[in-house]
């Protein structure tokens, strides 16, 4: 199961739900007049999702977001439980969103299972958070642990011009690797642990018929696309991330493609704080005002 570092216990997660009406987050969840959002999900044609608010929003004043896409066997309720997100939801002033995976995975080319066009669910879930509530659609980032994290890869592929950037974490491309991709390349941070097990840098098959791609092929398509050098960092600190970052010239779009790649020397896990390091420095590149 997927684990965000910092993380409340579970036991401490049911007593705030028990508080929730003293939290400061419900008045922002009733002043966009909605029936869906942290505890009932907000449903679309082809699937569902999840939303919170950072605490003191007026319910009027466009704010940005960040998708969060969970991973295998995850699910969009046990995110809204995590206070680690509700904390970077404050810190951000964004809206956090889970969007919930059909049959608690996510379905894109080589993954084990195809249960939805995922591809389709996000173009419905986009428009439906840009209509429903004041969201901003220039600026949201995608970001996903471990399936999530590959789902992500593939919606830069595949939907790039849904969101400004994208921060994976622990999942790349599946094979077979895309030999390119139809959208432009993207503004990335995606980050890895050398001790991972689960999603390997080197990549693993997964039974006889699939397998998840080493991570440097997968940024090779991109640094191909961009013409930059395909390098890869080698190895990770104790202790923080060491990060290689790749900038090509700018295109005719609205911001140059950023590559970048974080290494740390632990496992298959999430922390908030890579989250938000990504969403500052997107904001940094695209010129976001603070």
């Amino acid at each position: 199961m997927p684990r965000v570092a910092n993380a409340l216990s579970i036991a401490t997660a049911v007593s705030l739900a028990l508080l929730a009406g003293a939290s400061p987050v419900q008045p922002a969840q009733a002043a966009v007049e909605t029936d869906c959002g942290i505890e009932m999900p907000c449903r679309i044609e082809t699937g569902e999702y999840r939303i919170r608010f950072p605490a003191g929003w007026d319910g009027k004043t466009p704010l940005g977001a960040i998708i969060f896409l969970h991973g295998w066997r995850g699910t969009a309720a046990g995110e809204m439980r995590n206070a680690a997100w509700a904390r970077l939801a404050d810190r951000l002033n964004v809206a956090f969103v889970a969007p919930q995976g059909a049959g608690k995975t996510w379905s894109y080319p080589g993954a084990p299972r195809d249960l939805r066009d995922d591809f389709a669910f996000f173009d419905a879930l986009i428009k439906d958070l840009t209509t429903r509530f004041p969201l901003r659609a220039d600026r949201m980032m995608a970001t996903g642990f471990s399936m999530g994290g590959s789902m992500v890869w593939n919606l830069a592929c595949y939907r790039g011009g849904l969101f400004a950037g994208f921060a994976p974490i622990a999942g790349a491309f599946w094979d077979p690797i895309p030999k390119n991709c139809p959208s432009p390349a993207p503004v990335m941070f995606h980050v890895h642990g050398t001790a991972d097990r689960t999603v390997p840098l080197e990549g693993r098959p997964i039974g006889e018929r699939w397998r998840q791609s080493d991570v440097a092929d997968s940024l090779a398509v991109w640094q191909a696309q961009a013409g930059l050098p395909l390098v890869f960092p080698a190895s990770a600190p104790d202790s923080g991330l060491t990060c290689q970052r790749q900038q090509a010239q700018a295109r005719s779009g609205p911001a140059a493609p950023l590559l970048e790649v974080c290494l740390h020397s632990g496992g298959h896990s999430v922390r908030a704080e890579w989250v938000e390091r990504a969403w500052r420095a997107l904001g940094d590149h695209l010129g976001w005002p603070d």
